[in-house]
């Protein structure tokens, strides 16, 4: 039986084995050293490549993963098999969605040109400049990763939440992969100000 990657189960479940790990699984040697703790914990093999198609690490393109991987991955992120773990998932009082008031600039309002001023914990600051079709282009940084000439993508910009850009790239690196860059991700954007 096989289950799809991109249900919510396996994204909390991907969560859940990282948390007990003690770190998010980014590179391959992460994967090698979670597989290397599984074995030496349940006695169970998992090969290294099938724990990357979980993380969509793999660029072969899988969509499913085994019932078998998904109950050792649950065994070892919470002591019980895959349907035990989505039992336990299903019975979390812990509510995942809510509706808020929040200030906020949502992107569709605003002209091409209109500059925006939006800053970070725990000193970032950066100006951006709407290019029109949902695109920034970074004007100004301080202290922050994101720099001048940067480029991204985002619907909206809220006081209080973290920020999504997504499309991300570097004016200083030569990759054309698209990136994803969040910020603010525990206290959220502590500036955000349309200029004048």
């Amino acid at each position: 039986m096989s289950i799809r990657r991109d249900i919510p189960q396996v994204s909390a479940l991907r969560s859940r084995v990282e948390e007990r790990f003690g770190k998010r699984l980014a590179v391959h040697a992460d994967f090698l050293a979670l597989v290397a703790v599984i074995e030496m914990e349940q006695r169970q093999h998992i090969s290294e490549s099938t724990i990357e198609r979980v993380w969509g690490y793999s660029t072969r393109g899988y969509d499913t993963i085994s019932l078998r991987t998904l109950d050792v991955l649950s065994r070892y992120a919470c002591g019980g098999d895959w349907v035990e773990f989505c039992r336990q998932l299903s019975k979390q009082t812990e509510c995942e969605s809510e509706l808020f008031n929040v200030d906020h600039i949502a992107t569709s309002e605003l002209n091409v040109g209109d500059r925006l001023q939006i800053g970070w914990l725990p000193d970032r600051l950066c100006t951006v400049r709407y290019l029109g079709n949902n695109r920034f282009i970074t004007e100004e940084s301080h202290n922050s990763k994101m720099g001048v000439g940067d480029t991204f993508s985002c619907l909206q910009f809220a006081l209080g939440m973290e920020l999504q850009m997504t499309n991300f790239s570097q004016s200083n690196a030569p990759t054309t992969e698209a990136l994803c860059y969040i910020v603010g991700r525990q206290n959220g954007l502590t500036t955000l100000r349309l200029l004048r």
